[in-house]
């Protein structure tokens, strides 16, 4: 809780007015040490029976108790005129012409809505659990918070209570706005949670009508620049369940940057696709090497070996813990960032003689990852399912060339998962489970047939080509086919595909059809 010393407004009297009781007593406690004048309503004043001085009713102040089984107890000038009325001589010559007692400080909670309406979906009684006057109370005091301090969370009783004893009963402008702030802030989830609740039950759909962010205290060095500042925001739960932060420990080097988390993005996603030890490199968020091995080594090594100038100062991500063998294979190669599900000890200690090396530990949830993923376009946040469909046997339909022999969807399963992670246009050349070049990020698709297939060099003979998407003319196909690859799979669907399998046909090279594309933008 922020603090300015006592150079605030003292607390003198409260009025507690609570749903919740846990952590009530011994904060009440604590006030009347203070001497602070305690006020309730009845409930909550049964709850604090134990206080001395005694707390004193409410009703005292309003003289009509609880009316309506208790929806009106609060709302009264009485009460109101003495949490609304300013500090000013104007405003206390009007409390006491009115005979009103002034509150410095307003402990209030909501009536639980959300919890009924989750143990109890589609209650007729939902509107006994919308709160009015504990809303009006909470407002109030916010609003007025150069004069009255507004507690809406038990979390902050402890906070507060060593600010007012270490400062002899006063609390800081700075506290009063932050826990007005805070007021403000359950307020508007609560409103939030009503609107939901009367809406009745929801549509079906995979995505929440809301989605509610916060600041994370992950802090980034700058944005992609270094001249543009940044921040972190992950979803709350509940609303976010679909879009969960996946926690990220630093353990060595600086800061993680705004293009570090692209980066990680990427390579955790791509190096999670496979159940086999995979190593994902990524250069400006998109991959340039992946590989999936038996071990560990093998993977990190093959995966390096794709295109050795993209790269220099890249990013990766490995989908097993890191050791001494896999840490000997990053020789001669300069790592910005290195992600792994963890370290073995050896491997920390040769890491950390590499200065400019960042080593993060993101555990491996191989089958647990986000069901959506976002992105943000013109101030709005888009949110769209992960793409994390099954390339399936029965679904490849051959339209040129000679069979590929294969087991399950083996060969073409390898590059199609890599291709959808890689920017469009891409282009994926594959041998066996290891990249051998990969073009992505072009404008037009020979470009990035182009771009793979000069990676590539010599490897790209018998390799096998994935497509994010289909071939608009048959100029891709022909790049390819003089760089002797063997097989491409690619979704279809051109105007020009008769053109197009005509120049595999042509060529000998085979052709596999999916049906569907896997763009990346």
């Amino acid at each position: 809780m922020p603090s300015e010393g006592p150079t605030g407004r003292k607390i003198q009297r409260a009025l507690l007015s609570v749903d919740e009781k846990a952590g009530l007593l011994p904060f009440a406690e604590g006030l009347a040490r203070l001497s602070v004048e305690l006020w309730a309503t009845s409930g909550t004043r049964k709850a604090l029976a134990s206080v001395r001085p005694p707390v004193r009713p409410v009703e005292e102040l309003t003289g009509i108790g609880a009316w309506f089984g208790g929806r009106l107890k609060t709302l009264h000038p009485a009460v109101f005129g003495g949490i609304l009325a300013p500090r000013t001589p104007a405003g206390t010559a009007e409390l006491a012409e009115h005979s009103l007692l002034p509150f410095d400080l307003i402990v209030v909670g909501f009536y639980p809505f959300s919890q009924h309406l989750r143990e109890h979906p589609g209650a007729e009684d939902l509107e006994e659990y919308i709160d009015i006057g504990g809303l009006a109370l909470a407002r109030a005091a916010a609003k007025n918070h150069r004069y009255v301090a507004a507690v809406t969370d038990p979390a902050d009783y402890g906070a507060v209570l060593d600010e007012l004893e270490r400062t002899g009963g006063v609390l800081s402008d700075a506290t009063r706005r932050e826990l007005a702030r805070r007021a403000f802030e359950r307020s508007s989830a609560y409103d939030r949670a009503i609107a939901r609740g009367l809406a009745g039950p929801p549509r079906p759909s995979p995505f929440p009508d809301e989605l509610v962010l916060s600041a994370e205290p992950l802090a980034l060095r700058y944005g992609e620049n270094p001249h543009q500042a940044a921040r972190v925001y992950a979803l709350r739960e509940p609303a976010g369940a679909g879009l969960r932060p996946r926690p990220i420990e630093l353990v060595k080097g600086e800061p993680l940057s705004f293009t570090n988390l692209l980066d990680l993005d990427t390579a955790v996603a791509t190096a999670e696709e496979f159940e086999q030890p995979a190593a994902a490199i990524v250069k400006h968020a998109t991959p340039c090497g992946v590989a999936s091995a038996p071990t560990l080594d093998e993977a990190l090594r093959a995966a390096i070996a794709t295109d050795p100038v993209a790269r220099y100062g890249c990013a990766i991500a490995v989908n097993r813990p890191v050791g001494a063998g896999a840490v000997d294979g990053l020789r001669g190669v300069f790592v910005d960032l290195l992600a792994a599900p963890a370290c073995e000890p050896a491997a920390v200690a040769a890491l950390a003689r590499r200065p400019k090396l960042k080593l993060v530990k993101i555990p491996s949830e191989p089958g647990q990852a986000s069901a959506w993923e976002a992105r943000s376009a013109l101030g709005r946040l888009l949110v769209q399912e992960s793409d994390r469909r099954a390339l399936r046997a029965e679904e490849l339909r051959r339209v040129a060339g000679p069979e590929v022999p294969r087991d399950g969807t083996d060969p073409f399963d390898f590059p199609w998962r890599v291709v959808r992670h890689a920017k469009s246009n891409a282009i994926v050349l594959a041998q066996g489970r290891s990249t051998v070049g990969i073009g992505s990020g072009q404008p037009t698709r020979v470009k990035a047939v182009e771009l793979a297939c000069e990676i590539a060099g010599p490897r790209a003979r018998g390799a096998i080509l994935a497509s994010d998407a289909f071939f608009p003319f048959a100029d891709g196909v022909e790049v390819a086919a003089r760089a002797g690859v063997r097989a491409i799979v690619q979704p279809g669907g051109s105007v020009r595909d008769p053109e197009v399998i005509a120049a595999a046909e042509r060529h000998g090279v085979a052709m596999y059809f999916t049906g569907w594309r896997v763009f990346r933008h």
